[in-house]
């Protein structure tokens, strides 16, 4: 009897994979650098309260007393019409989230509170401004 020499092997060469294993690995270390939560660096003041909310338009004022709505730079007269413009039509209860660096004065924090309540006046809605804050140490 002639045996065959050619036998059919049932395996996978795995060098490949680890290439694709290692270029993916880069990729999303990469991308993941790229993703920043926070656009303006704070130092936010310490609280132990835990209140979550959906938040609909975000308030930064930086240590150098400059207001920004989201990621956009305003003044003190363009508060109020920047907030509004964040806020979706028709939702008559957002969150504006205000962060604020633990340096800046009450008197900035009090002009987002007068804006909102402007905003509100006017289109006799609800909005709430909620502080935030970072856990206690």
């Amino acid at each position: 009897m002639i045996k065959s020499q050619n036998k059919i092997k049932i395996e996978a060469n795995s060098s490949s994979m680890s290439d694709l294993v290692f270029l993916l690995l880069i990729f999303f270390m990469i991308t993941s650098t790229l993703i920043s939560p926070n656009a303006v660096k704070l130092l936010l003041p310490e609280s132990s309260s835990k209140t979550m909310a959906k938040q609909n338009v975000t308030v930064y004022i930086d240590e150098s007393y400059n207001f920004y709505v989201g990621e956009t730079a305003v003044t003190t007269d363009q508060l109020q019409p920047a907030i509004a413009a964040g806020i979706e039509s028709g939702v008559d209860d957002a969150c504006v989230v205000l962060r604020a660096d633990k340096t800046v004065p009450v008197q900035y924090v009090v002009n987002v509170i007068d804006a909102v309540n402007e905003i509100n006046a006017a289109s006799g809605s609800k909005h709430k401004v909620i502080l935030a804050t970072s856990p206690k140490k």
